[in-house]
């Protein structure tokens, strides 16, 4: 996943994550990114959806996980969509 970006988050404790995105979509007038902890593109890494939760004047994207259950299987199903031809295994 060398050509992937890589995005920086900060928890509420304060700490620094970084995830690296497999894919992004736009659903509704939302942005929304699937992202990954691990870099290296042969591990098993966990997979995550998350939401820009941003207003349109701010400067930075602000991004919250997906936690309702139908949005997230929902998103799931579009992201192994968007994904078939890569190679990247998608598990729920």
């Amino acid at each position: 996943m060398n050509n992937e970006e890589k995005i920086t988050l900060q928890t509420d404790e304060g700490e620094f994550v970084d995830f690296f995105v497999l894919e992004e979509t736009r659903i509704n007038g939302m942005n929304y990114l699937l992202v990954t902890d691990e870099e290296d593109e042969d591990a098993d890494g966990a997979c995550y959806i998350l939401k820009d939760t941003s207003k349109a004047e701010e400067a930075e994207a602000v991004y919250r996980f997906v936690e309702d259950e139908q949005e997230l299987s929902d998103l799931f199903e579009i992201f192994t969509r968007l994904l078939e031809d890569a190679d990247v295994e998608l598990q729920m």
